[in-house]
């Protein structure tokens, strides 16, 4: 037996763009486009009666904005992921984005694969960044002197800034030539060391790091 298709509500004020969205994301086996938004309100109404498991959110809408439209939805559906869709690639606009609750950032340039890999990573749990914000909000290393403004270690800096940018527990151990399990012990202790209890706070963690 398949498992179930992910449901999905598109939130976009274009709607040219809107329709573009559905016709490739209902192309995909494993996606379901149940419902369509032009703005935030309307987007947290549809949710509350359409039970997405994601929502795809243009950052910047009129009235409500996307921000607080995943604000409202982080409150009153947590169950449902959030991925940001948004034209801004500054560290300020991703840091708001995810305090607000969501879990995925996708810049509108990268692309429809990139689109779906967001929506297939939030779905299992995780987190998800663009990785041109990886090459630029978020360096491929934490600066060499936060060792003293911090109680990481070395390895455990280098495991949350993977972490940070999208990678699972299984690709960080392939690229750092661990086992799973010493990734996963890791991630707890560094959870534990920063009072961190989820994925996107260990991201807005390391957004805080570099402003």
């Amino acid at each position: 037996m398949s498992a179930p298709r992910t449901r999905i509500l598109l939130v976009e004020d274009h709607q040219m763009v809107r329709e573009g969205l559905r016709t490739l994301l209902g192309g995909q086996p494993d996606f379901e486009v149940v419902g369509e938004a032009a703005d935030g309100a309307e987007a947290v109404r549809l949710a509350g009666r359409l039970a997405p498991h994601v929502v795809v959110m243009d950052v910047q809408l009129a009235g409500l904005s996307g921000i607080e439209a995943t604000k409202r939805l982080a409150r009153e559906r947590p169950e449902t992921a959030v991925v940001a869709l948004s034209m801004y690639d500054d560290a300020p606009t991703v840091d708001r984005a995810l305090r607000a609750g969501a879990r995925g950032y996708v810049l509108k340039g990268s692309g429809v694969a990139a689109l779906c890999e967001a929506i297939r990573v939030v779905r299992r749990g995780e987190t998800y960044v663009s990785p041109a914000l990886s090459r630029s909000v978020l360096p491929g290393r934490l600066p060499r002197g936060a060792a003293d403004a911090d109680p990481l270690t070395d390895r455990e800096r280098e495991v949350v800034q993977l972490v940070s940018e999208g990678y699972t527990g299984r690709q960080i151990a392939e690229r750092l030539g661990l086992r799973p399990k010493t990734v996963e012990n890791h991630r707890a202790r560094i959870m534990e060391k920063l009072g961190i209890h989820t994925t996107a706070g260990l991201v807005r963690w390391v957004l805080g790091r570099q402003h």
